[in-house]
């Protein structure tokens, strides 16, 4: 009998732990683990990338997350708690809705007949340039993802987040995608044929400022007058070609070695190839001199211009907050991060 007592506690004692695993995985499946997808600056290479010469973007720490929990009412309940420039997510709803629906659908949940409740936080503010929509897709497919149980690789994950950034852009390049997904370095240059992606990882991380103007400027516009001024007078338009390979080239060779002095005279060199197209703006020049004046190691413009934001490199706590309270005397939104 006392042999029978203890291999019923044996038993009960592996029944119950049987039932904390199966708990455990429960929670996994809807979402108690954070999912994130990060945000993205580019490093090197507005208008120019769109002319076959290599770009370099980073993904910065900052960072989109979601939890998903399949519900039992069809249909899908979104409740995004992302911090977020004012009217952002009012006007971005349509398409984050449509967005959130192709990932779905690619994952292969047929929301008529399954619910979701998705919940999105993180400490990433959505504000345009900073590649909000695809960070929230990422996060979004990994969270589902893991409450369907599919197992999904980093590929497939990447893959869902692209499949989503078509409600926001229609045809999207897939450069924040695969940042939001992987982290690091992405280096992107278009072909003729399929456009090439290279991952690469910083040797360490380096702070970054970044602040926006609070001007949304049309990025169809800007490019069009960039594509006027290249057809106008080619000869000019070879020569910052030339010289901006020369500055990318040398970009990804600092990045790879981590010499964020080098690194920050590249980034001053790029924004100026950005004025001399045409691209930046006072309120953008304003801040990015704002930021070398409080000794940031270089600063530039990232993405469109012509208003949205700039980011300034600023190793070291002590000159990443300096640099920052110089910025927001001037700025409407100012935020700390690292490359990561």
């Amino acid at each position: 009998m006392p042999d029978n007592a203890l291999q019923q506690r044996v038993i009960e004692n592996l029944l119950a732990q049987i039932d904390e695993l199966k708990a455990e995985n429960d929670k996994l499946r809807q979402g108690d683990v954070v999912h994130k997808g990060y945000g993205k600056l580019i490093l090197f290479g507005e208008h120019f990338v769109v002319y076959k010469v290599p770009a370099l973007v980073a993904a910065v720490a900052a960072y989109t997350d979601c939890t998903a929990e399949l519900t039992s009412t069809p249909g899908v309940e979104m409740i995004d708690n992302r911090p977020a420039v004012p009217g952002y997510k009012v006007k971005k709803k349509a398409e984050q809705d449509e967005a959130t629906e192709l990932v779905l659908k690619h994952l292969g949940l047929d929301t008529s007949k399954q619910g979701v409740r998705l919940t999105l936080g993180g400490d990433l503010c959505a504000v345009s340039g900073i590649g909000a929509s695809a960070s929230s897709c990422i996060a979004i497919g990994r969270a589902v993802g893991a409450a369907m149980g599919l197992g999904l690789t980093e590929e497939q994950v990447n893959a869902a987040g692209y499949e989503g950034e078509k409600g926001y852009h229609g045809t999207p390049s897939g450069i924040d995608n695969t940042s939001a997904c992987y982290g690091g370095i992405l280096k992107f240059q278009r072909t003729a044929g399929d456009p090439i992606f290279e991952m690469q990882n910083l040797p360490e991380t380096v702070g970054l400022v970044y602040a926006s103007t609070g001007i949304t400027a049309s990025t169809t516009t800007v490019v069009g007058d960039v594509r006027a001024k290249k057809e106008a007078d080619p000869k000019w338009w070879d020569d910052l070609m030339k010289r901006y390979v020369a500055v990318v080239t040398e970009g990804e060779q600092v990045l790879q070695s981590g010499d964020w002095k080098r690194l920050g005279e590249l980034i001053n060199e790029n924004h100026t190839l950005c004025q001399e197209l045409t691209v930046s703006c006072p309120e953008l020049d304003e801040l990015v001199d704002t930021a070398r004046a409080a000794g940031a190691w270089g600063a530039k413009m990232s993405g469109t211009g012509r208003g949205g934001l700039m980011l300034a490199i600023t190793p070291g706590e002590e000159l990443t907050n300096k640099v920052a309270a110089a910025l927001e005397a001037k700025a409407p939104q100012v935020w700390r991060t690292t490359l990561q």
